[in-house]
């Protein structure tokens, strides 16, 4: 019989992004036979779908794009690192997101329900990807932004990390990826002063009444105090107020109306890979270790 090493598992992992002990099992199934292990994958693979449904899936790639005064992001996730770098998951990922541009669709629901084009919708597709990684896999959300007359500019950071969905209500280029990419260093918490969470807002004046307070002074210098410094918190979490990252000296309202006179920012989305997800630490080596010990 043929002895499985962890390199044999290695390798087959890298070829197919399987998980380690899914890797594992093809090649003892296959005579340590690579090009059989990987046929023997995704014949088992599509019946264990549905039980990695469960697991969490925080690493993937957001993908944003563009073309022009459309513009579409979605968000693919996996379980581990390991597989979102795997070429076929990138590629899954990009031509969905190619899909969803094509077809002005923004939704999930609208997204997993295109074709893919292999006879197969995005959903169905994105199933037989989970067969063949191993891990569970999901379509975890979408958005889209339309600047009819205008632009939209579409910016991805640190390789999927974050995406970025600018509109602006005239025809501006450059300037729309610009501000997407000072939307993915800064992190607004809204567009303007009118769109402001109230509810961030009346905790943060409440901190600042309280402060306040205990300076001892008048009641109506309180309020002026207070006044000021929500103006100042506005000023640093509203998208057109904050300083633009490429020209400190200018705000982002005003390097937009530079670039073509009267024109505004009308919205922005911003996906964060895996926010809100609770991720699950594994590590490659202790799984080796687990496996040459017999213990998985």
């Amino acid at each position: 019989m043929t002895q499985i090493t962890p390199m044999m598992v290695r390798d087959l992992r890298e070829k197919s992004g399987a998980g380690m002990m899914d890797a594992k099992k093809a090649l003892e199934e296959n005579g340590g036979d690579l090009e059989k292990a990987m046929d023997w994958l995704r014949q088992k693979g599509m019946a264990k779908a549905a039980k990695k449904s469960g697991r969490a899936a925080a690493e993937g790639i957001v993908m944003a794009l563009s073309n022009g005064e459309f513009g579409v992001m979605v968000e693919v996730n996996a379980e581990t690192d390991f597989a979102s770098r795997n070429e076929a998951f990138s590629g899954f990922v990009k031509q969905v997101a190619e899909l969803a541009l094509a077809a002005k669709a923004g939704s999930v629901e609208a997204i997993g329900a295109l074709p893919f084009g292999n006879g197969k919708t995005v959903a169905e597709e994105l199933t037989n990807l989970i067969a063949t990684v191993g891990e569970n896999m999901q379509l975890r959300r979408a958005a889209s932004l339309e600047a009819k007359g205008g632009t939209v500019g579409a910016y991805v950071h640190m390789g999927g990390k974050i995406g970025v969905l600018t509109a602006v209500d005239k025809p501006v280029g450059e300037v729309a990826r610009q501000v997407a990419m000072h939307v993915a260093a800064s992190n607004p918490a809204a567009l303007n002063r009118d769109s402001i969470d109230q509810d961030l807002l009346a905790r943060e004046t409440a901190v600042y009444v309280a402060q306040a307070a205990e300076s001892g002074k008048p009641a109506a210098v309180v309020e002026k105090i207070v006044q000021g410094r929500v103006s100042k918190f506005l000023e640093e979490v509203c998208l057109v107020e904050q300083p633009f990252v490429m020209d400190p000296d200018r705000k982002v309202a005003a390097v937009v109306d530079g670039a073509a006179k009267g024109a505004v920012v009308t919205g922005f989305v911003r996906f964060g890979l895996g926010e809100g997800v609770e991720k699950a630490e594994d590590n490659f080596a202790d799984e080796v270790m687990k496996m040459a010990s017999g213990q998985a």
